[in-house]
């Protein structure tokens, strides 16, 4: 990466913070961002096992408000939205028209009239363009990416760490569910039962402002639990074990939520982009299908491989794929033609030229 190229990546209000920490750090959705600090499978296990912190405020935030506000979500997202109450939280997708992913998303609601959009790092330029072409329902819409920093600590001691810091009773906030108050003398923080590692956890919005006075905070929170600073590496591999779909990945604008098993969050009791063509899809099959696999010899699968059959047939391919630190195997996921997509189904992975034998098995790999 040139000078120029550099300069032109975008950083987060904690970029100090993680030079300072020795961070290494890697061009990321436009974005200069750490990628590890103590080494992927060392952060993994402390997430896994105690508590670790990682700064995701590369991520997009979008106000989405006003008396149409959820007349405009529920077309454009697949999920029901009209089931969220006040302080809910909901996984969703936006399709395009022809049912292919264009992002997937977590759907906040404050009231009935305001909502939050988090959306992934590389789509907010799109997803905003997007979404505004299809607000004829005349909903306020404000980006509110560039002011908003968002830190993830997960894992076991997440509760105990952040507990410390604020006078809210964590343990009374479901899953997916969220709330707003002091935290850190920080007020006006949104605190989330959220995450993208399986470990358990928060996820807390606060101004850039804010930002590195909570990253501070944090950490001397949790060093009675041994917290470490995490990168994008061991979000990678904590999220796999979980078989969570990484957008660029294992979803994007060509698999539609049917193929990639994301049938659950779509809800065909209201109108939305491309539903026909979902509908169909679930009705009558679709020819590809989303599976998590385990390696039986050995092999690390990749983005990318070639998953072949018995005789040598291309029947699809790797979209991720990683050592697993908790499991000490190999695993993967990537699409497979729907006959190869039963639990249990001998496929191979063609890693350089060779094919190495896998099965597919059942998500999460890691059962809690």
């Amino acid at each position: 990466m040139n000078t120029t190229e550099k300069s032109a990546l975008k950083r987060t209000a904690l970029y100090q913070k993680h030079t300072q920490l020795g961070a290494k750090m890697v061009p990321f959705a436009g974005y200069e961002m750490p990628v590890s600090y103590s080494g992927v499978n060392d952060e993994h296990l402390t997430v896994r096992n105690a508590v670790g912190i990682f700064d995701v405020s590369h991520m997009g935030e979008f106000v989405i408000k006003g008396n149409k506000a959820l007349d405009l979500i529920q077309y454009i997202t697949t999920n029901d939205a009209s089931k969220l109450v006040d302080k809910r939280v909901q996984y969703s997708c936006m399709t395009n028209n022809n049912g292919g992913i264009i992002d997937d998303l977590l759907v906040y609601r404050w009231s009935e009239t305001e909502y939050y959009l988090v959306v992934n790092a590389s789509n907010i330029e799109k997803d905003w363009n997007w979404i505004k072409q299809h607000n004829t329902f005349g909903a306020e819409m404000q980006n509110i990416s560039d002011v908003m920093s968002l830190l993830a600590v997960q894992g076991p001691k997440a509760i105990h760490t952040l507990q410390k810091l604020t006078n809210i009773p964590l343990d009374k906030i479901p899953y997916y569910h969220f709330d707003k108050g002091t935290m850190a003398g920080i007020s006006d923080v949104i605190i989330s039962n959220t995450g993208y590692t399986g470990a358990g956890g928060f996820e807390i919005y606060i101004p850039n402002e804010k930002a590195e006075k909570m990253w501070d905070a944090i950490l001397e929170a949790g060093k009675e639990f041994g917290i470490k600073p995490c990168g994008l590496g061991a979000r990678d591999t904590l999220r796999l074990e979980m078989g969570f779909c990484l957008y660029g990945n294992d979803i994007n604008d060509t698999t539609t939520p049917i193929e990639a098993g994301l049938s659950w969050i779509t809800k065909f009791t209201k109108n939305f982009i491309a539903k026909d063509i979902l509908l169909q899809q679930k009705e009558k099959g679709v020819s590809k299908k989303l599976v998590g696999f385990e390696m039986i010899e050995r092999g690390i699968p990749r983005q990318h491989y070639p998953i072949v059959d018995a005789n040598g047939n291309t029947i699809g391919e790797v979209t991720s794929g990683t050592q697993s630190p908790s499991l000490n195997k190999a695993i993967g996921m990537g699409y497979v033609k729907t006959e190869f997509s039963k639990p249990d189904t001998e496929i191979f992975i063609l890693i350089r030229e060779k094919p190495i034998k896998a099965k597919v098995v059942t998500l999460p790999f890691l059962k809690k």
